[in-house]
């Protein structure tokens, strides 16, 4: 099996998981409660408000324009996926409309708790949408849009798609309240650090860096009792010019203090930097 394939193997189906987690988010927390969502699944939302257009039906049709020239522009290899994502959401969409009619699906429906459906939404539309995004698929619309804004005109892809979701929220006024209006830039703002989160890794470690004169010393101790990678660098002080070093190591979160004791044991000068690092990939943490 060569390693495309088994790439795809692994990433369609958890692409295929978070299309149905995006979609129960749409079906179940925000269409039923008229609140409302960014790209061009949010004017698939807008034409179910406003003709009572199936959602799974707009959103595919919406996005088969801009598979074709997204084909065209950007090429097979950066659009299989994408395609890919996008059918398997409008079919999960399909999935949970059917469920919501025939009663097997109750979707979370209120008249004064917004703030709760706008919370809930925001956690699984970002927990949807960053699974697909993180094993490399995305739900079409506005990133390929911005893409192909990107390659042709050099436009930034976060301007292009910020910039969709102000025109296509701001046009919701004409269908619903300035309340939810509201209620839905909470949604866009949890989905997006939802999304981050799941993008950077749920496992997060700490970074020391250590300006000491005794680089050596505090790098042999930290491999002896902590077992963990260092690396060692040259540094200079801008102001006073005197030489030093800077030990780098990546370590868990609980051995934060046993990291300090070692450093502080050999220098307790020594200058120390502790910075959050996410999804750390290679020896003593993971493998991709």
């Amino acid at each position: 099996m060569n390693a495309r394939l088994s790439a795809l193997l692994r990433q369609v189906p958890l692409i295929t998981l978070g299309t149905a987690i995006y979609a129960f988010g749409l079906q179940y927390f925000i269409i039923p409660n008229q609140l409302m969502e960014g790209g061009v699944t949010g004017i698939g939302v807008l034409l179910n408000y406003a003709l009572g257009l199936p959602l799974s039906i707009s959103t595919l049709l919406l996005n088969i324009p801009l598979f074709i020239i997204g084909w065209k522009v950007l090429g097979k290899s950066q659009m299989g996926l994408s395609i890919y994502g996008t059918v398997s959401l409008s079919f999960f969409l399909w999935i949970t409309e059917k469920g919501v009619k025939a009663g097997w699906i109750e979707p979370f429906q209120t008249s004064h708790d917004y703030i709760l459906a706008a919370l809930y939404a925001g956690v699984t539309t970002g927990a949807g949408l960053g699974i697909v995004f993180r094993f490399g698929g995305t739900t079409g619309g506005a990133d390929i849009i911005a893409r192909i804004a990107s390659k042709t005109r050099g436009w930034s892809m976060g301007q292009v798609i910020l910039t969709l979701d102000a025109f296509i929220i701001g046009a919701s006024l004409l269908y619903i309240s300035k309340e939810k209006v509201l209620y839905t830039l909470v949604i866009v703002f949890i989905a997006a650090r939802v999304i981050d989160f799941i993008q950077e890794g749920a496992y997060a470690a700490k970074a020391f860096q250590v300006f000491t004169d005794h680089g050596p010393e505090i790098s042999a101790l930290i491999t002896k009792e902590m077992e963990r990678g260092v690396t060692l660098f040259d540094a200079k002080g801008a102001y006073s010019g005197n030489k030093k070093q800077v030990v780098y190591c990546v370590i868990a979160r609980h051995e934060i203090r046993r990291l300090k004791t070692i450093i502080r044991s050999i220098d307790p000068r020594a200058f120390v930097v502790i910075s959050d690092v996410h999804d750390v990939l290679g020896e003593g943490f993971k493998e991709e």
